[in-house]
């Protein structure tokens, strides 16, 4: 069995300097450590309980498969506040039939973000008995 120690999402940029400025000042996620120098350094944010690596520069956008997940304890709070900093809503918060709510953003490369608030009587939090 591998024992995993530590986990991060990397990513990799066609815009190094606009994804971190979208990351770091319009998510306002916080910063773990930067690395390296010059517009493809490293920077790796905190993204609850693991991080978000933004590093060097690719030529061409992430794969459609790649999207990332983010709970939020108010996602109609985050929705108010992420519109005033001017990024764009894809899908306004909704309540799914699984009865989380979500909304979606994108980030400039186009990955897809979803931001979930998780209502206290969801089962993901809620368990009777326990």
């Amino acid at each position: 069995m591998v024992h995993v120690l530590n986990s991060r999402t990397l990513l990799t940029p066609t815009d190094p300097e606009r994804s971190r400025a979208f990351y770091g000042e319009q998510l306002g996620l916080s910063v773990y450590r930067e690395f390296g120098t010059g517009p493809e350094r490293g920077t790796v944010y905190f993204l609850g309980g693991g991080f978000l690596e933004v590093s060097g520069r690719s030529q061409t956008r992430p794969s459609p498969a790649v999207r990332l997940w983010l709970q939020v304890d108010d996602v109609t709070a985050a929705h108010e506040e992420l519109r005033e900093k001017g990024v764009g809503i894809v899908r306004p918060p909704v309540k799914e039939p699984w009865g989380l709510i979500e909304m979606w953003i994108a980030d400039p490369d186009g990955v897809p973000i979803a931001l979930v608030e998780i209502p206290t009587d969801h089962p993901m939090r809620y368990r009777p008995g326990i």
